[in-house]
């Protein structure tokens, strides 16, 4: 049987959209088995495992071991960010030696969270503040990192911001 012919453009944006409405259909059958609140702390646990294998599957990818220091980890975290949502987030990033900051303007997740029209909007961001850590320790196993994040979307600011310093 001939497959159809789909461009690898196509291919793309369709597995994109379909990992975004998989894990959004996870967690809507999630809070309704359980609760919202057992949900947006399950949703973040799995999210981090999966940050972890993304990331080590990242960098097997680029046949390294780690990352080569906190610009190069900034950068492998937004190739896999562009590569996994694409247009779905929009976000500078701002480096120097030891300290990043990245603005998201456009986070797909977080839009998605408020199209389920849940009493809160905030379980992207909560799942944020676990897999960031764990991108940087897969990435950097032998630094000191930390992340803050004084606005999120999800929280009613305008924009997600993360802070990475590594101090060590």
């Amino acid at each position: 049987m001939e497959l159809y012919a789909i461009s690898d453009t196509d291919k793309v944006k369709m597995l994109r959209k379909l990992a975004l409405f998989w894990d959004g259909q996870w967690f809507l059958h999630s809070v309704e088995k359980f609760s919202l609140e057992e949900a947006v702390e399950l949703n973040a646990a799995v999210r981090t495992a999966f940050g972890r294998i993304e990331m080590r599957t990242m960098l097997k990818a680029l046949h390294k071991k780690a990352a080569d220091d906190l610009g190069d980890a900034v950068r492998m975290i937004a190739t896999h960010t562009d590569l996994l949502l694409g247009p779905g987030v929009r976000a500078i990033y701002e480096l120097d030696d030891r300290k990043a900051r990245i603005l998201v303007r456009r986070c797909a997740a977080f839009e998605g969270a408020k199209r389920a029209n849940l009493p809160r909007q905030d379980q992207a961001c909560v799942t944020c503040e676990t897999l960031w850590d764990a991108w940087f320790r897969v990435l950097l196993p032998d630094a000191e990192i930390s992340v803050a994040y004084p606005q999120r979307q999800g929280l009613g600011d305008p924009v997600c911001e993360f802070l990475v310093v590594q101090h060590s």
